[in-house]
């Protein structure tokens, strides 16, 4: 497989062009947008104006025209393998298999990879590396379309998982569409707030509302095509906060009287611990079982070069950063570094970071 074919030079059409020219491949560029195509063109993400066959064809078209664009490309190159990066996959399939698509040469997959910013000017070479990449085969796929698909995603530095069509849009309900519904929800009460109010915001707030800045018509697009799964999460999510705003409701103005609201306590503290559980089930670095971390706060002094001098004294000292976290305070020249790392280790990292002269909180 020589040449790939990218259409949509967007963010992920784009990086996915930028990786695979990196790789080797001869990529060609189509976009409806002569500009968008130019752009991903001058970043070195491939040619444009190209006539020749391609060998498979990267379909990075928004999620309501998707169907169209891949049933449109498997008719003009009838020997290609063509697949697409949208977010949902059943509607897609379900497009393309009505317009009469070959479903045989039809390979839906979709990298779990983006960011805030969209657009080709956004597009990054690296962005899918290390980077899960879903394979969604229909029964009418070739066992020759899905290994060049997968072929290609794996180019590009992702790790390739296969799922059903069906059951990756149940799967993406849960771990991505409804936390960027709860993100935008919880982001949308700071509007009002006072500005003394908002300069409280802590790195809970931030990790919360992180994903709140995306692109509105592209969410539109993704929980409309993907509504059906969506909903039971909402229905379940929505069961669970009556209950908690019960609990709240019937606790206000009790005070510390704690035998007033029987119950409520109880649902509260059942809606924590859920969580947790829920949370320890998140994989851990490299896909690996859930690892608990120890984690420390190292005060970084908000100047050009601390931090990289916080990971050389951890790297000097034989300690393996494992996840970090940075939080600044209001008016305050520093910054606060939740470092975590492996519990057998915490104890000598503060030795040897107190010897270096940081100041470490465990």
């Amino acid at each position: 497989m020589k040449h790939i074919r990218i259409v949509g030079c967007g963010l992920i059409g784009t990086s996915a062009a930028l990786s695979l020219s990196r790789s080797g491949f001869r990529v060609s560029l189509h976009d409806p947008s002569p500009t968008a195509q130019a752009i991903a063109r001058d970043m070195g993400a491939g040619r444009t104006g190209v006539t020749d066959a391609p060998d498979l064809v990267l379909v990075a078209a928004p999620p309501d025209v998707a169907a169209d664009v891949v049933a449109d490309e498997l008719r003009r190159w009838p020997q290609a393998v063509v697949t697409d990066v949208a977010s949902v996959k059943e509607q897609v399939l379900n497009g393309v298999r009505a317009a009469g698509g070959d479903l045989s040469r039809y390979v839906g997959s979709h990298p779990m990879a983006g960011r805030e910013r969209s657009g080709a000017v956004a597009a990054r070479a690296d962005l899918f590396d290390g980077r899960t990449w879903v394979i969604c085969p229909s029964d009418d796929s070739t066992a020759e379309a899905v290994a060049a698909v997968k072929a290609v995603a794996e180019a590009t530095g992702a790790a390739t998982v296969t799922m059903d069509p069906v059951e990756h849009d149940h799967a993406v309900a849960a771990v991505s569409h409804v936390p960027q519904l709860a993100a935008s929800l919880v982001a949308a009460r700071l509007r009002e707030l006072s500005d003394a109010a908002i300069r409280l915001s802590g790195q809970g707030i931030r990790d919360v509302t992180r994903i709140a800045e995306s692109d509105p018509m592209l969410w539109t697009q993704i929980l409309s095509g993907n509504a059906a799964a969506v909903a039971p999460v909402l229905d379940a999510l929505l069961d669970d906060l009556t209950a908690v705003r019960t609990a709240i409701t019937d606790l206000a103005g009790t005070g510390a009287d704690t035998d007033t609201a029987p119950g409520a306590r109880q649902v509260l503290a059942r809606t924590i611990a859920e969580g947790q559980l829920g949370h320890a089930r998140i994989p851990g670095k490299h896909g690996s079982a859930p690892t608990a971390y120890a984690t420390v706060v190292v005060v970084v002094p908000d100047e050009p070069g601390q931090l990289g001098r916080l990971f050389n004294d951890m790297g000097e000292a034989g300690i393996n950063l494992e996840d970090l976290h940075l939080e600044h305070g209001e008016g305050i020249p520093v910054g606060l570094a939740e470092v975590s790392v492996l519990p057998s280790v915490v104890d000598r990292l503060i030795d040897e970071l107190g010897a270096k002269g940081w100041t470490v909180h465990r």
